[in-house]
């Protein structure tokens, strides 16, 4: 087997608190491992370092102990490494007002100094693959909630990134467009074959998402875990998800707060 993309080892982060009482650890000895091609679904209740988690993955902050490796790099010592290597899809779109979808696509690419007549051309690819077509020149405030996310995923695929991170991207949409972006978005990783790390807060769209959902407790370590696939019985299903409830449920109360 290849090496995994991301293998965190005992990855610990502590933090000052702002006040000066103290610190508080947000990630304790966390380790897991995510292997190429597979989407693995992030949840737990607010606060419990999933989000410290993925700031570590992106390498903008150094865990305090522990390592942490993506793609075989250190992700925060290596940070221009990853440049183009990794996607991210935040919970708001992110867009830039001035620029229209197309701008707002071409953006990564620019960054990346692609030459301008192919980054337009994939650009409007991607946009035309989200089903934007014909939207190219709208500006963000004339696009619904949904299709400002649609531009926001076309700007993380447009780069083609080996890693896509997202941090609850669909949690600010209506269930039905939530549904079928995550569908949406399932089915553009499988295709291209990227690694992809979801952040959740909801059972139901980790268990949509995820190859693999990982439930973690407070501070950030893994309380639970689970593979799915399209074969997994729905009765198989509905004990994963009471198991994921239950466990959830049972998180130990005082735990530091996490980030």
């Amino acid at each position: 087997m290849s090496d995994p993309v991301i293998r965190f080892t005992n990855v610990t982060t502590v933090f000052s608190r702002p006040d000066g009482r103290g610190d508080f650890t947000a990630v304790d000895r966390l380790s897991f491992e995510i292997a190429k091609g597979e989407i693995v679904a992030v949840l737990g209740k607010t606060g419990c370092g999933k989000s410290t988690m993925f700031k570590i993955v992106a390498g903008l902050i150094e865990p305090s102990a522990g390592q942490a490796r993506v793609i075989g790099h250190d992700p925060f010592r290596e940070f221009d490494f990853f440049r183009g290597k990794i996607g991210i899809v935040f919970q708001n779109d992110r867009l830039m007002p001035w620029r229209t979808a197309l701008d707002n696509v071409l953006l990564g690419l620019q960054i990346l100094d692609s030459d301008p007549k192919q980054a337009e051309d994939t650009a409007r690819a991607w946009l035309t693959r989200l089903g934007l077509s014909g939207h190219e020149t709208d500006y963000p405030h004339a696009l619904s909630g949904g299709m400002r996310q649609r531009v926001s995923i076309a700007r993380a695929f447009a780069v083609d990134p080996e890693i896509l991170l997202c941090d609850e991207p669909f949690s600010s949409l209506d269930e039905m467009t939530a549904r079928d972006l995550r569908t949406e978005f399932v089915r553009l990783v499988r295709q291209t074959d990227k690694t992809a790390v979801f952040i959740t807060h909801q059972i139901k769209e980790a268990m949509d998402i995820g190859d693999r959902v990982l439930a973690f407790h407070r501070p950030a370590r893994i309380a639970y875990e689970a593979r799915l696939n399209a074969t997994t019985s729905d009765s198989d299903r509905q004990r994963v998800h009471d198991d994921i409830m239950r466990v959830l449920s049972a998180e130990p109360a005082g735990t530091e707060q996490g980030v």
